[in-house]
Parts: C-alpha cells; sequence; structure tokens
C-alpha cells in the first residue's frame, strides 16, 4: 500500500498540518472502502486531529448517514462533483470537525464509461469556517488515475489526503 507514497508520506504530513493549526478532520469514502481512514491511523497520535471515516458505498448509505440529496444521485450519479461536495460538506457537519475530505470514483475493472472511465475519482474537500462568518468553502477535483483496482485505490486515497492538505496550507498562509 506504499507504491504511490510520496517521503515524507501524505498521511504524515496531513497529519503535521492539522495538528500546527488545531484542526479536525473526516473522511467520507465510496471508491476508497476506508483505506483514507487507515492511512490516517497509520500515524501513530492521529487521535490528535482525526475523527472518523465513513464508508458510504451505496446510493442508500450515501442517503442515510450523510443526508446526500436523492436529486444529485438521480441527476448525477454517485460519481460525480455534486456528490463529491455534499460527501465532503455532510461528513465534516455530522462529525463536526474543520475539515472533511470524500472520494467517489470507479475502481474498475468494469463501470466507467466515455464520460468517467475506470479510474476516475471525485474528491471533494469542505472546511467549516466559525459560525456566522461565511467562510465554509467546498472544493471537488475529478482525476482520472490508470493501474489495476488496487492501485487506483490507493492513488485515489492518497490524491485525497493531497488534495486536503493543500487546503489546508492554502487557509494557513
Amino acid at each position: 500500500m506504499r507504491e504511490f507514497a510520496d517521503d515524507p508520506p501524505v498521511e504524515e504530513r496531513i497529519g503535521d498540518a492539522l495538528r500546527d493549526t488545531g484542526a479536525t478532520i473526516a473522511a467520507a469514502e465510496s471508491a476508497t472502502g476506508g483505506l483514507i481512514g487507515s492511512l490516517l491511523t497509520d500515524i501513530p497520535g492521529s487521535s490528535d486531529y482525526f475523527d472518523r471515516s465513513v464508508v458510504t458505498y451505496s446510493y442508500d448509505a450515501k442517503r442515510d448517514v450523510l443526508a446526500i440529496p436523492r436529486e444529485h444521485l438521480d441527476e448525477h450519479g454517485a460519481v460525480s462533483e455534486p456528490v463529491a461536495r455534499a460527501m465532503a460538506r455532510g461528513v465534516r457537519d455530522t462529525a463536526d470537525t474543520t475539515w472533511g475530505v470524500a472520494t467517489t470514483g470507479i475502481a474498475g475493472p468494469t463501470g466507467g464509461d466515455d464520460e468517467d472511465p475506470v479510474g476516475t475519482v471525485y474528491i471533494g474537500v469542505a472546511y467549516a469556517g466559525a459560525w456566522g462568518s461565511g467562510e465554509s468553502t467546498s472544493t471537488v477535483e475529478r482525476y482520472v488515475f490508470d493501474g489495476d483496482r488496487l492501485q487506483v485505490k490507493e492513488r485515489f486515497a492518497r490524491q485525497a489526503l493531497r488534495d486536503a492538505l493543500a487546503a489546508i496550507e492554502a487557509r494557513r498562509g
């Protein structure tokens, strides 16, 4: 599970950034199936900043656990920008953390199409600003990675942590 790890690994760097800013994070995972949470908890002391990871693989789980609107799922499908954004916001808010990160994608080997081939992932990152500040934000990025199922899952998870780390660092500086 270290095929695509940086040195130092992103899970270590994001932990340092969260600790330095006194922030917390939670993850909503679909295609990564809990891998983000696993990577984060590989780091000793991650309980200082990591709250939870919820795996919402099915449509029903996304609606039940994260309150993803049925309209998003009907109109756009689970692997889409609106769903990734709603997942990141949903986990941030239900966990009451500073940051939420979410993944929804197609790990393969089947399930892709011309618009979203196997290896496609949408990664959402949501920040909770202070109440009434209007500073809460969310972003979504779309990526397409090559590789077999396990390789793209690792790439999805590590990219999600890189995106969250970039957002944390941008807010800090």
